[in-house]
C-alpha cells in the first residue's frame, strides 16, 4: 500500500510486483468498493503480471474528492497516476461501475491502454437495466457499512453463488475492505449519470475481453452480449455465477483474464504483445 497525490488528491494504490515484466494490469472497482474487494482475484491472478488497485476520491483509503466528476475528467485522473507510477502502457481491468471508467480510459487514451477487460458490466445509462428492486438498493452504500444488510440482500443484488451463501458477501464486504463517505458514493453516482459508451464503441481499437456471468441481477447477462457484438475485436467468456464473480469464482476467471493478457507465449518466451 502506498499514497499517491494525483492532481492535488491523496490517492490509496496497491501495487503488486509483477515477475516478468510486462504492461501492468490496473483494476477499476465497482461503486463504494475499496480495492481489498479484489483480493481473492489478485491472489489468483499468475504472480508475473505486475496488478494495481487504487480508491477512486472519497472511497475506501482516499482523500475527498474536491468536487463532482465525470467518466472523463476519472480517466484523464487514472492515466496521470499510471504515469506517476511509471507506466506509459498499461492494461485496464474495470468491473460494474469501474467497467464505465475502463471503457472510457480506452477510449480517451487508445495509445496507453493495451488491452481491456470488462467485467460485470454494460453501456451506461443505454443498456439493459435491472429490476427496481434491485436499483433501488444501488442507490445507498448501506451494503457496505452493514454486515446484517449484507447477508439480507446478497443474494437478490448480486446472485450467483451468493444465494446459496449470502454470508459470504458479508465477508467480502465487511472483513477488510474500508467504506468511503456517503458523498464519495453519490460523487460516483453522479459520475455515471447520463454516460453511456454506445457512441464509441464501434471506435475501439484495443483487444476486449469481455466477461458476462449467466445469473447477474446488477447487470444481466444479455449487456454482456451487446458489448462483445460492438466492439470490433471482443471476445465473450461466459460464467456461471453472478455479479461478484470475479471474486466468488477467481480461481476460474483469473485463468482467462490472465492468458488474454499475457498469453502462455508471451510469457514463456518473455516478448510482450504491442
Amino acid at each position: 500500500m502506498r499514497t499517491a497525490t494525483v492532481l492535488g488528491h491523496d490517492v490509496r494504490v496497491s501495487v503488486r510486483p509483477g515477475t516478468d515484466g510486462g504492461p501492468p494490469l490496473l483494476l477499476c472497482n465497482g461503486i463504494g468498493a475499496s480495492l481489498e474487494v479484489l483480493q481473492p482475484f489478485v491472489d489468483a491472478l499468475d504472480p508475473r503480471i505486475e496488478v494495481i488497485r487504487f480508491d477512486v476520491p472519497g472511497v475506501g483509503g482516499s482523500g475527498a474528492a474536491r468536487t463532482p466528476y465525470s467518466f472523463a475528467m476519472l480517466a484523464f485522473f487514472v492515466a496521470r497516476m499510471m504515469a506517476g507510477l511509471g507506466h506509459e502502457r498499461f492494461d485496464v481491468l474495470g468491473i460494474s461501475w469501474g467497467g464505465g471508467l475502463a471503457q472510457q480510459v480506452a477510449f480517451q487514451h487508445p495509445r496507453r491502454c493495451r488491452r481491456v477487460v470488462l467485467a460485470a458490466t454494460g453501456t451506461g445509462s443505454l443498456m439493459v437495466p435491472a429490476r427496481w428492486s434491485v436499483l433501488s438498493k444501488m442507490l445507498t452504500p448501506r451494503r457496505y457499512r452493514d454486515p446484517a444488510y449484507a447477508r439480507q440482500v446478497a443474494g437478490e443484488l448480486y446472485g450467483g453463488r451468493l444465494r446459496a451463501d449470502p454470508a459470504l458477501a458479508a465477508r467480502l464486504l465487511h472483513e477488510d475492505t474500508r467504506a468511503g463517505s456517503g458523498r464519495g458514493y453519490l460523487l460516483q453516482l453522479l459520475a455515471g449519470a447520463g454516460w453511456s459508451s454506445l457512441p464509441a464503441l464501434p471506435f475501439v481499437r484495443q483487444p476486449v475481453l469481455v466477461l458476462a456471468g449467466t445469473d447477474d441481477p446488477i447487470v444481466p447477462r444479455l449487456n454482456g452480449c451487446i458489448l462483445a457484438r460492438l466492439l470490433p475485436h471482443a471476445v465473450l467468456h461466459e460464467y456461471d455465477d453472478g455479479h461478484l464473480g470475479l471474486v466468488t469464482a477467481a480461481a476460474e476467471l483469473a485463468p482467462v483474464v490472465t492468458e488474454f493478457v499475457r498469453p502462455a507465449w508471451d510469457i514463456g518466451t518473455g516478448r510482450v504483445q504491442p
